[in-house]
């Protein structure tokens, strides 16, 4: 997790250096799963997906350019398609070191990860997932998604103010509705206390690891939520 984002060049660079770094590009793998984290998407409703109509989805959401490749992950037993613009080079480079993979957007993995282990609530539960400068909403009432978006944020005031704008438009009342925090977040951070000066069932969320991986007794900030979901 970069403490700033970073243009695909950038990106490239990080990527090549932590893999070096850890020894890791000259090794054999049954798989390799790659996860696009940006806020560069677009949720489209299965019926009224069109493949070779991509970027007029994405253009209302996100600045695009002509030379964007673009990808989308069918979202199961949803009826929802995630388009978005994945780091092609990148996912070039990944394919010259180790051959074919699976790639896929962060947000579709915390959706169908949410969905799949802690959507049974009656009323509705809105999780956010916390990262340096990035945060995902997601809201989910007995196993149906009602919303789902991505913020950039810069301060602890920007945070609570887009956090607090879904709520209101969802008529999601601070009183009583049940929000949970995970990822890069602990109760005595800045964000936590503001936000919790406003939302009286706010937590923090810790997610249950797969059953075949035995990851001890991590800190809540050193979980990555959508990677230890593809494991």
């Amino acid at each position: 997790m970069f403490s700033d984002e970073l243009n695909p060049v950038a990106l490239l660079q990080e990527v090549k250096n932590l893999l070096n770094k850890h020894g890791l590009n000259d090794k054999h793998f049954d798989e390799v799963v790659v996860i696009h984290t940006n806020n560069l998407f677009a949720l489209v409703p299965k019926p009224l997906f069109k493949e070779d109509s991509m970027a007029n989805y994405l253009k209302f959401n996100t600045k695009i350019l002509a030379t964007d490749a673009l990808a989308y992950d069918e979202l199961d037993n949803l009826d929802i398609v995630n388009v978005y613009v994945p780091y092609m080079n990148v996912n070039n480079y990944i394919y010259d070191l180790f051959g074919e993979f699976t790639y896929m957007h962060n947000g579709s993995v915390l959706i169908q990860s949410l969905l799949d282990n802690y959507s049974n609530h009656k009323e509705p539960v809105c999780f956010v997932y916390v990262g340096k400068k990035q945060m995902d909403v997601v809201v989910l009432k007995q196993k149906s998604l009602s919303f789902y978006n991505s913020f950039i944020y810069e301060t602890k005031e920007d945070f609570a103010y887009y956090l607090l704008f879904v709520m209101e438009q969802l008529d999601l009342d601070t009183e009583s509705t049940v929000v949970k925090f995970f990822g890069h977040i602990e109760e005595d951070d800045d964000i936590f206390q503001l936000c919790y000066s406003y939302i009286k069932d706010l937590s923090i969320f810790v997610p249950a690891s797969p059953n075949h991986l035995d990851l001890g007794e991590p800190e809540t900030s050193s979980i990555d939520f959508t990677i230890i979901s593809t494991l």
